[in-house]
């Protein structure tokens, strides 16, 4: 079976960007969004946000400003918020997970150049999946690269630049991202007042 250049971009093999279907979509996402954008209306909004995507869950909520190459390849959990200018640029694809919260002007960055200045004089573009857990939060001008995956819990500081993974339960800061502490469960919380 012969692979479309959607297939090979999907799965991170170099495609050719200037494929006519991958033209097209880009094209309707852009006159979608034109249109997406400038909706007053948050449930109308998030509504037809929701049409555009791979799936998403219940409870999505993102503030205007989006703006994503495909939208097919963003697949989004339970109870999401995504402030103001949030970009998704999905030649792979972005996974996100349920609670998840993030700040204005995060851009999750899927798109991989090569390094090679001939390769890319011949336009060959590839990607890296990025994936999010569950019941993370990143500030403000957070940035992840291509092939990133976040683990559960995670909370990433405004204006980090998040080059490499990272495991559930820390705190992420800086460029290039690094763990300033562990998250540990707040036990004051369980435990029953005494009197």
């Amino acid at each position: 079976m012969m692979l479309t250049e959607r297939d090979k971009m999907t799965a991170g093999k170099p495609y050719d960007q200037y494929d006519p279907e991958l033209q097209a979509r880009r094209k309707y996402i852009r006159q979608k969004l034109g249109q997406i954008n400038f909706l007053t209306d948050n449930d109308e909004r998030n509504n037809e946000l929701a049409h555009l995507f791979g799936d998403c869950g219940k409870d999505l909520f993102i503030e205007t400003g989006i703006q994503f190459d495909y939208g097919y390849n963003i697949h989004i959990g339970n109870r999401f918020y995504g402030n103001y200018h949030l970009t998704l640029l999905d030649t792979c694809p972005i996974t996100i997970g349920d609670n998840c919260y993030l700040g204005p002007d995060v851009g999750l960055y899927t798109p991989v150049h090569p390094i090679d200045p001939k390769q890319r004089e011949e336009d060959i573009e590839l990607g890296k999946p990025i994936t999010i857990g569950n019941n993370v939060w990143m500030g403000g001008h957070v940035t992840i690269l291509p092939g990133v995956k976040i683990g559960d819990n995670d909370v990433i500081g405004a204006g980090t630049v998040v080059t490499k993974s990272f495991g559930p339960n820390v705190i992420i800061v800086g460029n290039p991202g690094h763990v300033i502490r562990k998250i540990k469960p707040d036990n004051d919380k369980a435990k029953p007042n005494k009197k």
